[in-house]
């Protein structure tokens, strides 16, 4: 289990962590807010060739050349639609900028310790090794991934390799 950050507002008392929520089908899954640079509308982009489908390709953003995952491929979705709430979550990790496609975003929910529940032993849409738990918020569900370490993975390994082309 990953260390939690806690936010703090002025007042002193403890809000919990907050996570930008969005959705891929019918599931809502929630990532570190601090880890989000931007979200944008979804662009064509440059396709690269030989890489896997769900590499999208790279799009230049202000000068950076960003790679575009999207994760709804990523995550075996069937029919893929892009529409007009298509965006693109723009983020920042550690020295790397990647942009990730989802359906579409709905809120900023913030979640104290209390609300998260490990992760369950299996999961249908990718390894438990990517989960850091499930947020439970009255009857919402929330599937709460570690962004970074997904799309630091060896499969991800190749957007390394995108960007040093």
């Amino acid at each position: 289990m990953t260390e939690m950050a806690t936010v703090t507002n002025l007042a002193g008392e403890s809000v919990g962590q907050e996570f930008l929520v969005f959705t891929l089908g019918d599931e809502e899954y929630g990532i570190d807010i601090l880890k989000v640079q931007e979200i944008r509308g979804y662009d064509q982009v440059t396709r690269i060739a030989n890489t896997p489908s769900f590499i999208k390709g790279v799009t230049n953003l202000r000068g950076v050349i960003v790679p575009i995952v999207d994760l709804r491929l990523k995550f075996s979705q069937p029919d893929v639609d892009y529409n007009d709430n298509t965006v693109v979550i723009v983020l920042n990790l550690m020295q790397r900028v990647v942009g990730i496609v989802v359906d579409g975003v709905s809120d900023v929910l913030s979640l104290q310790q209390t609300q998260i529940r490990p992760a369950p032993e299996f999961a249908v849409t990718m390894s438990t090794e990517y989960l850091t738990g499930l947020g439970a918020l009255n009857e919402r569900m929330l599937i709460l991934v570690d962004i970074e370490k997904l799309l630091n993975s060896e499969e991800m390994a190749l957007v390394d390799t995108l960007r040093a082309s």
